[in-house]
């Protein structure tokens, strides 16, 4: 697209609201006056480049890219989607960005490229990407960060009739912002909800999401809520997961099919992202809290079996039509950077086809009790350890990404182990 192409608002528009993702995937940019879009078109829209270095609390430090000598330069900041007005803040307009450098040439850490680069190797290999997105979060008290809603009720119609004074808007004002909403539930704890969006061409899929979960975050809280996708609020409840479903496709037809059912490019896929699944799981699973996620029986993967229609495994194989059958991997947690989370995703899926792997033998039963399966990595330690001997990661990520990465976590592991926390004083401090 040419930079005019966006110069057009919606009717009665008088602000844009343009961001882009960040390291964590958190939408971040500025508000921008209708009278000043055209020439923020043009010239693009300035801020510092730590807005990519910066972790989840906004707290910097030095990088090999952005550093205090350095002086954190500027990036620059320009359209990519046609602005849309928000339903809920009349005169608003909402759009999504790219970054680039003041030179005009893509940034070497932005985690957009990432998956833009794998895309692209999809395409020279013949194949469009498609991906659907399942994303958990919780709907929290704002002031008590607590459930608002007792009980278990997933799939619970009634219990989503009670919560679709926040969802019903959720569903319907985001679908009407473009972003494909299909379906919402109540989930496998209190105040825990999905909502599913529906499958697209990959890189869409990534920006749809740093979209959604911004846009998530402004609806609940005009509804009295805080949506919070932390991958762990609650240690003796569900974790917020997001299942991401792959296929590729060449000339309007799914290329992993043959008669509704997984075809040997499809098993040469699901091969590729079983080899690499320990291996990159930093890239869906960031913070200490995420491995919290991962317990047994937790309908959270432990290991890198495969299966079919299998909830115990970390592949789930689904067949049925020809354009439905997909693999979905469920290991990630629903805060990660989704731009990291499919490129590492599709790299691994990819390099499964060009080396022809084979999986494993599928998972008939109980995939937590499998020995056979290679275990992933259970602590935010052992996610670190693998993507610093992760070939992969460094292929697809580049060194300055890989390391700012690896840096922010081992950073998050320091913060969480210097901490004493309220078990600790309620067993030691009277007893001891």
């Amino acid at each position: 697209m040419n930079r005019s192409d966006f110069y057009e608002l919606p009717e009665g528009t008088h602000t844009v609201s343009i961001g882009m993702g960040d390291l964590n995937g958190i939408m971040r940019g500025k508000r921008v006056p209708a009278t000043h879009w055209k020439t923020a078109c043009d010239d693009g829209i300035a801020l510092s480049t730590a807005l990519l270095t910066m972790d989840m609390t906004s707290d910097l430090w030095d990088t090999p890219y952005v550093n205090v000598a350095n002086g954190y330069p500027d990036l620059v900041m320009f359209p990519i989607t046609k602005p849309v007005s928000i339903p809920w803040e009349p005169g608003v307009a909402f759009c999504l960005a790219q970054s680039r450098t003041v030179a005009g040439e893509p940034l070497p850490i932005d985690p957009r490229e990432t998956l833009v680069t794998q895309v692209e190797r999809a395409k020279r290999m013949g194949f469009e990407v498609k991906t659907g997105t399942e994303l958990e979060f919780y709907l929290l008290d704002n002031e008590t960060l607590q459930p608002k809603e007792q009980g278990i009720q997933v799939y619970s119609l009634s219990k989503a009739a009670e919560l679709e004074h926040v969802l019903g808007p959720i569903r319907q004002e985001i679908n009407e912002m473009g972003i494909k909403i299909e379906q919402s539930n109540p989930e496998y704890a209190p105040g825990q909800v999905e909502v599913n969006i529906r499958y697209d061409e990959a890189l869409l899929s990534a920006d749809q999401i740093i979209m959604f979960r911004s846009l998530v975050k402004q609806l609940a809280a005009r509804h009295g809520y805080l949506a919070t996708f932390m991958a762990k609020p609650f240690i003796s409840e569900s974790g917020s997961g997001f299942h991401t479903h792959y296929s590729l496709w060449r000339n309007g037809q799914n290329a992993f099919a043959d008669n509704g059912k997984l075809n040997q490019l499809g098993r040469h896929f699901l091969a590729g992202q079983q080899k690499y699944m320990a291996e990159i799981a930093l890239a869906g699973s960031c913070t200490p809290n995420a491995y919290r996620r991962r317990q047994p029986y937790s309908f959270c993967p432990t290991n890198n079996a495969w299966g079919f229609d299998n909830r115990t495994v970390g592949l789930r194989v689904i067949e049925g039509s020809n354009s439905a059958v997909r693999v979905e991997k469920r290991d990630a947690s629903a805060d990660c950077n989704p731009y990291y989370l499919l490129a590492c995703d599709l790299a691994a899926g990819l390099d499964g086809i060009e080396q022809k792997m084979e999986p494993s033998e599928p998972c008939l039963g109980d995939a937590y009790a499998l020995e056979s399966a290679e275990i992933l990595p259970l602590t935010l330690e052992a996610a670190v350890e693998k993507a610093k001997a992760s070939t992969l990661m460094t292929r697809v990520m580049g060194d300055y990404r890989k390391q700012i990465l690896i840096e922010q976590a081992e950073r998050e592991i320091g913060f969480v182990a210097n901490q004493v926390t309220q078990v600790e004083l309620d067993r030691y401090a009277r007893n001891l």
